[in-house]
């Protein structure tokens, strides 16, 4: 690993736009579709709580076999760029599916088979750039910004899309939010697209040999997350994700929702539905990451991870009082979404640097998808059956409490503020005692 207190080369130009696409692609593909997939399946499908929280965990399995493959393959007999290429390539014919098959057994095979392919990546691509960025600190940000703008561009692409394709005047509340439901179709088709391009692409990303040893890297891993301050990192993140997760399975409707009563400007600005008002939050996560080489120099990585935490828990609580806080709807809304970008900034993207920082070199793609595992493994997976389990409970007289509803994350978020407070250890105990 780079160390920090040494001045490393510039990051050159063709190697900074090479992994910046990488980012964008990769997260583009995730974003076109995500935050439309609850209302898609539960308006549009009519499936119940239930049901979408297992299609939700499906999608997450692939993030459980990630390290025992996709890191194992690529930290030991395959280069990184060319597994990344080639999932990519098989992802794409698969979520092209998702936009018509009708059926739920058949909805959930493919959603299963396209998360053990597409899961492993993310990770990947994590450690790929980490592999080859001449200062972590310094450089990932910025890199990894750029899948922010990847989101942002495909969410407000999918929002103006469904406003001129999927909106026809005269429609009464209840068919308006059908038609959106209806056109979210589209957004695996948009998916599936860029799954391609992104396929192509990372076959001309720099080279990223696997190490030649013989021993198995993901056990390997698993020795070294066993300790301070990893291990109460990937505890804590357990219930964060699933805290996480809950905002992208809830939002989108609820914000669609709200927004039929809205100022006309917010059709405007983020077309219609759910999903462009939620580009705010990667708006903001972008000025985040810019600032975070900064702040990570100034703040400990405990603070780093506490500003996330207390993030969480604000933006549950302004979704669950707002109708109680004296200012414009839409205003506090939009308020909540924005600190998506302290959410995400200062807890998963710092926790990724931290598990780069505490692992060694020849195991890092193995424990980079171990704690993707937690992540979008197993905190998709418990944090989806969850916010299903919440919202049939959340639901009055057949119609959802979103107070209710958006409070149980809301103190979930201040009970792991507590116990990273009590357990997480000021400075790490086994990487030299750098600032943890």
């Amino acid at each position: 690993m780079t160390d920090s207190k040494t001045t490393a080369p510039p990051l050159s130009l063709g190697l900074g736009t090479k992994l910046s696409v990488m980012m964008f692609l990769q997260y583009a593909i995730w974003g076109a579709w995500l935050p439309f997939l609850w209302d898609f399946l539960s308006r549009y499908r009519e499936m119940d709580g239930g049901e979408i929280g297992t299609m939700f965990a499906a999608g997450a399995v692939g993030a459980i076999i990630g390290p025992f493959v996709a890191g194992q393959v690529a930290d030991r007999y395959f280069s990184t760029e060319k597994f990344l290429g080639f999932s990519h390539l098989i992802g794409a014919v698969l979520i092209w599916q998702l936009a018509s098959i009708e059926s739920y057994w058949g909805f959930l095979i493919f959603s299963l088979v396209y998360g053990l392919v597409y899961s492993p990546t993310l990770a990947l691509t994590n450690s790929l750039a980490f592999h080859h960025l001449p200062d972590r600190d310094r450089d990932f940000g910025r890199v990894r910004l750029f899948g922010t703008l990847g989101w942002i561009v495909v969410g407000l692409g999918m929002g103006h899309w469904l406003a001129s394709a999927h909106q026809p005047s005269g429609l009464g509340e209840s068919e308006a939010l059908l038609a959106l439901a209806q056109g979210k179709a589209d957004a695996f088709r948009l998916s599936a697209i860029i799954g391609v391009v992104m396929g192509v692409f990372c076959f001309f990303l720099p080279h990223t040999p696997p190490k030649k040893a013989y021993n198995n890297a993901t056990f390997e891993a698993i020795g070294e997350v066993m300790v301070q301050p990893l291990i109460t990192l990937f505890l804590i993140a357990v219930p964060v994700s699933c805290i996480h997760q809950f905002y992208f399975v809830h939002t989108d409707p609820f914000l669609s929702a709200k927004q039929l009563a809205a100022p006309a400007w917010t059709k405007a600005i983020f077309g219609a539905g759910g999903g462009g008002l939620m580009t705010v939050g990667q708006m903001s996560e972008l000025v985040v990451l810019a600032i975070i080489p900064f702040l990570a120099k100034s703040i400990s990585r405990k603070g780093l991870l506490a500003i996330g935490l207390i993030a969480y828990a604000g933006r549950m609580a302004l979704f669950t009082y707002v109708d109680s806080i004296p200012m414009p709807t839409m205003v506090t809304l939009l308020s909540g979404v924005a600190l998506h970008g302290l959410c995400f900034g200062c807890f998963i993207f710092v926790a990724f640097m931290i598990v780069d920082e505490e692992t060694s070199a020849d195991v890092r793609a193995s424990a980079q998808n171990l704690f993707n595992l937690v992540i979008i493994g197993i905190g998709v997976i418990v944090g989806s059956k969850i916010a299903g389990w919440v919202a049939e409970w959340a639901t009055v007289d057949g119609q959802m409490d979103f107070s209710r509803l958006f409070s149980v994350p809301m103190w979930s978020s201040l009970a792991c503020l507590i116990a990273l407070i009590l357990f997480y250890p000021s400075r790490s105990a086994d990487r030299g005692g750098q600032t943890a």
